[in-house]
């Protein structure tokens, strides 16, 4: 069986999440029923579909993308995880494009969009995502990817970071729950772990063993011993659990497939499947036909070389 190497696996982390975001676009907000059938999802729908931001070329990555783009180029420039650059980073691009292709921002999450105005007010970023348990979107685990690409410390270390990073949209320990074990899920993928999600969640739980907030999160809610089972909704433990179900669904095409037929949050779900997919995979199992059809590619192919070379 053919083993990607280190540096195919981080090339297919990111190009995973940005080709699944990409082919999710046009099929958001339709429920499972209207999904075309698997052989017919391409980043071009059928004719006839009706899909979604119809103006927007095929092949261009969202918010998803985008986003964690930002996190990625200021992990990059700041050499830890800067919540406060990170913040600039997310306004800039809701603001000037920056990271998006053809500078074009087309859709933002409810939340998040929150979250932008509080930083603009001057609200301290680690304060500027919504901590109600009603603000539990999966914004912040669509970007956190390049994260646990880019980071060689302790796990404990990379839980704070994926918690920290999720707080400057996204405040409610549950959702940085759910950024942590996939930041550790990712990790396994990359170490070539035999049983990457096991290890990940029995490493979270021995993290959270004194914790008053974030262990009940992950035992009452995000419940990581049940089957993984999803709706492919916007809500950040369902986006946990569909990814999860779409992942060990097959190798890279058959999980993005699986996570758009899902319906709902189509990009969100495959961004975040394709991710992982792309990790355990390699960049090799990625379809050409998306990898040379994916528009931005000088935003971020710039980006991945950076991040390679800082794992050599």
């Amino acid at each position: 069986m053919f083993t990607p190497t280190r540096a195919e696996r981080l090339a297919g982390g990111l190009w995973g999440l940005l080709v699944g975001d990409a082919l999710g676009v046009p099929y958001e907000f339709h429920p499972p029923a209207a999904i075309p059938p698997l052989d017919q999802l391409e980043l071009t729908p059928p004719p006839g579909f009706d899909r979604a931001h119809a103006r927007v070329p095929p092949g261009t990555y969202s918010d998803d993308g985008a986003q964690a783009l930002c996190l990625l180029d200021s992990l990059l420039y700041r050499g830890t995880l800067d919540p406060e650059d990170l913040g600039r980073r997310i306004v800039n691009w809701y603001e000037w494009g920056y990271l998006a292709v053809d500078g074009d921002v087309y859709d933002c999450g409810v939340q998040t969009g929150a979250a932008i105005r509080a930083l603009r007010s001057g609200t301290p970023a680690l304060d500027a995502g919504a901590t109600l348990e009603t603000a539990n979107g999966n914004g912040s685990l669509m970007r956190v990817l390049p994260l646990a690409l880019w980071h060689r410390g302790p796990d404990d270390e990379l839980v704070r970071f994926a918690h920290a990073q999720s707080r400057v949209t996204h405040g409610h320990p549950r959702a940085q729950a759910c950024c942590a074990l996939y930041c550790l899920w990712a990790r396994r993928i990359l170490d070539d772990h035999p049983d990457p999600w096991t290890d990940a969640v029995a490493t979270l739980r021995r993290l959270y063993a004194d914790e008053l907030y974030h262990l009940p999160q992950l035992d009452f809610h995000i419940r990581p011993d049940d089957p993984p089972e999803g709706q492919g909704s916007g809500y950040v433990v369902d986006c946990l659990r569909s990814a999860r179900h779409a992942v060990l669904r097959g190798p890279y095409e058959v999980a993005v497939k699986a996570a758009i037929a899902l319906g709902r949050d189509t990009d969100t779900t495959a961004c975040v499947a394709g991710g992982i997919a792309g990790l355990r995979d390699g960049i090799a199992a990625i379809p050409a036909r998306w990898r040379d059809a994916l528009r931005g590619q000088e935003l971020f192919v710039p980006l991945l070389d950076r991040l390679i070379a800082h794992a050599a």
